[in-house]
């Protein structure tokens, strides 16, 4: 946060962008239908996610997330043969290669940075791990209690929290239950902070189907000690801004920071990838009305690149500029 006389400028964070999308570009090969996704290559390619981290940060992230969306004990030890102590081995190893990349990043500076990018620990849903495409409904919610949900997901949190992330991210949630449970767990670590982002369907509900403006209330009201943001990602940058409009309309004096970070606009075919791209537009595009509607933390998923985030930082740099000239104008 900033301030030019008494007038405030909200600090703007740019996330990085697609992780497995990126990654692409070194390994040669994508990560669709893998039960692990990009968290295999934390085995098999650990100098390529160094590499793909580096991209992200030289574009211009402020923040990187480590590559462990998909990361599970119990899905290393089925599809890697490690033992459940080499499981968390690797979501350690995924903390570490984020923090090579980041000293990498450090070294080549020619100056100190305004601020030094932070390492984020990614924490899927829980239907990521279960590799039957429920992760993008959320009907594991259906016939999942939040305490086996709960369970599951501690081992992967301690784990990143242990090995120095500095905040968690809780993405692409589907469900209200599994958002509940998490920001409760979140109070058992008590010096954590994290953001919770949703998976919505379209521009008014949860992919499970409950109200996104309920249940963002209802999670950030509960926890707001802890959550730094409260948002949406993997989802059509055209739905965004109407997901948070509103929002905070009766919390002008303590406005719910949000946090979006898309897909390209793509979609994706079953039989042919992704498809549309030449229909897309450049997520950057949006970003100056996101800034306006509360968004603090911006960034992309899905088929975004380097790139992209490039195109984002560029864009916060100028609504801030933007906000500076105007206030000083004013005063």
């Amino acid at each position: 946060m900033s301030t030019i006389g008494d007038v405030k400028i909200p600090s703007v964070y740019v996330l990085d962008g697609g992780f497995s999308t990126q990654l692409s570009c070194h390994v040669g090969t994508t990560t669709d239908g893998d039960p692990l996704w990009s968290a295999r290559f934390l085995q098999t390619h650990p100098e390529d996610v160094v590499k793909t981290h580096l991209d992200f940060l030289r574009s211009g992230s402020d923040i990187i997330m480590t590559n462990t969306y998909q990361a599970s004990v119990g899905g290393f030890v089925k599809h890697l043969g490690v033992s459940p102590e080499e499981g968390l081995g690797l979501i350690r190893r995924a903390v570490e290669l984020a923090k090579r990349a980041r000293q990498r990043f450090l070294e080549e500076l020619q100056s100190p940075p305004e601020r030094r990018p932070l390492i984020v620990g990614s924490v899927g849903p829980y239907g990521a791990h279960l590799h039957d495409g429920s992760e993008y409904d959320g009907h594991y919610a259906d016939n999942t209690s939040p305490e086996t949900m709960r369970e599951w997901h501690i081992p992967r949190i301690k784990t990143l929290l242990e090995a120095g992330v500095d905040m968690l991210a809780f993405e692409t949630i589907p469900c209200q239950v599994e958002a509940e449970m998490l920001v409760e767990l979140l109070k058992e670590f008590p010096e954590a902070k994290a953001w919770l982002s949703f998976s919505c369907k379209d521009d008014k509900s949860l992919v499970h189907g409950e109200s996104f403006k309920t249940v963002v209330k209802k999670c950030y009201n509960s926890n707001p000690e802890q959550l730094v943001g409260v948002g949406v990602n993997c989802c059509s940058p055209a739905i965004v801004a109407t997901l948070f409009q509103g929002i905070n309309s009766d919390r002008e004096d303590d406005p719910i920071p949000f946090v979006t970070y898309p897909n390209s606009g793509e979609k994706f075919n079953v039989d042919l990838g992704w498809v549309d791209r030449d229909k897309c537009v450049g997520l950057d595009t949006y970003v100056h009305e996101w800034l306006d509607l509360g968004v603090r933390y911006v960034g992309g998923c899905c088929r975004t690149y380097g790139a992209d985030i490039a195109c984002i930082k560029t864009k916060v740099k100028s609504w801030i500029e933007m906000k500076q000239m105007r206030i000083s104008k004013s005063t």
